[in-house]
């Protein structure tokens, strides 16, 4: 029973078979620490959905034993999904300076004040219970990105957090590299590393390079430049304001979070910005088009987004003209595709020349390709692998590629959302699953839409909605007003007035029928009226509208 109770438990609640919503646990007794909790990107049929975050049910059971929450790095998937559990769960956040300053921000929008936040630096240890806690130094497209090896009774586990090996980083801050090999000298029982990259051969581009790029193209643009990109990819917007600056352009910057981002970068000395650089978005009528940069949002094509709506002119002051350049510097988040696609195209109608990820080097990934991946493999040398933060597919060939570097196969853990892997100090195993999945957000509500209330926001979209009213007398249950149709997203009422009248026949049908019957039951009423009114819409137009009957008795 003992030996049982000694294992160590390793609990991914999200961040597998998915890019987004990363979330770890780790428990050994009476112990857990969390690594990251974010939040993922709603798909296209989440209708109405803001954010997805995991379901931390589990954590909730044992809240307990939970000593901390530690953060890799301070991007929407491995840190938006704190705000909605740090009210169910008061325990403390350990991070670098920069993230917890984007927490923090996070924190005070969702009114979040007494949470304890605790900053950490690379090479810091801290013990908590049976877990001793380490930060080591990486390179992402945000500054301040760490690994996290704790150390446990039962073995060191080494999780990379999203890297990749930058030797020409922008901030001079290079990864860790002889840390993981003096971890992988001491032992490493699992190595968790990030998978997104893990088809493409090669190494990744250096941040550097897209610098380069952007150098020239201010040099040539004889107008106004917009520059789309993640509001967190603070290299990227360092790399922009230095081109402006190299070229005497001011900045101005559009959307809430690159205004909110930029800020606290600069708050915290991650940005280097000089005096007079950055000017406001009601003063850029002050100087000629050939001096200004515009940094916004979306990259990804949302909606709502500063980028948008210049694209279909509904932004408030920014109306683009054909002389306009505007670079996309970011990739296409995998379903993102198609709505950035529709706002390239736009851009393209209205005349402005669009640069992008196809067309250029202005945008480089943020995560390891397959040889840094056989590096890291290498320097750490672990007993165990579990491929994290990727799709099945990058899951399944990040292990391939540790076969691949001679480990053997039953050392390697390909599971999902909800798996318990177990391990002692010579065993690993997936045992069983906890409860995991998704939980929706749609503006203050959190979990209250289900796939039941989807389903129907799927089905009105596609089909309408008709409305049956009908007034039935309280003492003789018969009918005194009605039936009255009213639709919405169906078919427009007016071209369809002999299709209405039939339609209200066959609901008179159904009423009388139940009349007849003594039927006053409402539900057996209402779902007499849904069949019949289903039957016949389908039978003369081959159309499946979603049926509201409304009874009322006076």
């Amino acid at each position: 029973m003992s030996r049982r109770a000694n294992k160590l438990k390793i609990i991914p609640l999200g961040g597998l078979g998915e890019v987004g919503k990363n979330i770890t646990v780790f428990e050994y007794k009476d112990d857990i620490v969390v690594v990251d909790c974010g939040m993922a990107f709603p798909e296209d049929d989440m209708l109405g959905i803001d954010a997805v975050i995991p379901d931390i049910s589990y954590i909730l059971k044992n809240k307990d034993k939970v000593k901390g929450i530690f953060l890799t790095h301070g991007h929407e998937d491995h840190i938006g999904g704190l705000p909605y559990f740090l009210g169910k769960l008061n325990v403390p956040v350990y991070g670098t300076r920069l993230t917890l300053g984007l927490v923090e921000n996070k924190l005070k929008e969702h009114r979040l004040d007494k949470v304890k936040l605790i900053e950490f630096q690379a090479n810091d240890k801290i013990k908590l219970g049976s877990f001793t806690v380490e930060f080591i130094k990486t390179s992402h497209s945000i500054p301040d990105s760490v690994a996290i090896a704790i150390h446990t009774p039962v073995g060191t586990v080494v999780h990379t957090g999203d890297f990749k090996i930058d030797f020409t980083p922008i901030n001079d801050n290079l990864i860790d590299l002889h840390k993981f090999a003096e971890l992988g000298r001491k032992g490493v029982l699992v190595l968790l590393a990030d998978s997104t990259n893990v088809e493409r051969p090669g190494y990744t581009m250096s941040e550097k390079t897209v610098g380069d790029t952007f150098n020239d193209i201010f040099l040539k643009a004889p107008a106004r430049i917009i520059v789309a990109t993640f509001a967190s990819n603070v290299h990227r917007v360092q790399q922009v304001i230095d081109a402006a600056e190299l070229y005497n352009r001011k900045v101005v910057v559009s959307g809430r979070s690159m205004i909110n981002t930029i800020n606290v970068a600069y708050e915290l000395g991650y940005l280097r910005i000089k005096d007079g650089t950055m000017i406001d978005i009601n003063d850029m009528h002050k100087y000629p088009s050939n001096e200004i940069v515009i940094l916004t949002t979306g990259s990804q094509g949302e909606p709502m987004s500063a980028l948008s709506r210049m694209a279909f002119s509904e932004h408030r002051k920014i109306e683009l003209v054909p002389d306009d350049l505007v670079i996309i510097s970011a990739s296409p988040i995998p379903g993102n595709e198609k709505t950035i696609f529709r706002v390239i195209n736009k851009l393209i109608e209205r005349g402005t020349k669009v640069i992008y990820e196809t067309l250029a080097d202005v945008h480089v990934s943020g995560h390891a390709c397959q040889e840094e991946l056989k590096l890291i493999h290498t320097l750490v040398k672990p007993k165990f692998f579990i491929p994290v933060h990727g799709e099945y597919r990058h899951l399944k060939r990040h292990g391939e590629l540790a076969m691949e570097l001679g480990m053997p196969k039953e050392n390697i853990f390909i599971a999902n959302n909800g798996s318990v892997i177990e391990f002692t100090k010579n065993s690993g195993a997936i045992t069983h699953e906890v409860q995991s999945g998704n939980i929706l957000v749609d503006g203050l509500g959190i979990g209250d839409v289900g796939n039941i209330v989807l389903r129907d926001r799927k089905h009105l979209s596609e089909d309408g909605l008709i409305v049956v009213v009908v007034t039935i007398s309280k003492q003789e249950g018969k009918v005194i007003a009605g039936p009255d149709i009213v639709s919405r997203g169906f078919v427009y009422v007016r071209e369809s007035e002999d299709l209405m009248e039939e339609a209200r026949k066959v609901v008179r049908e159904v009423l009388l029928e139940c009349e007849k019957k003594n039927i006053t039951d409402w539900a057996t009423l209402k779902s007499s009226i849904r069949d019949r009114l289903r039957a016949f819409i389908y039978e003369k137009i081959k159309r499946n509208p979603m049926i509201l009957p409304i009874i009322m008795e006076v």
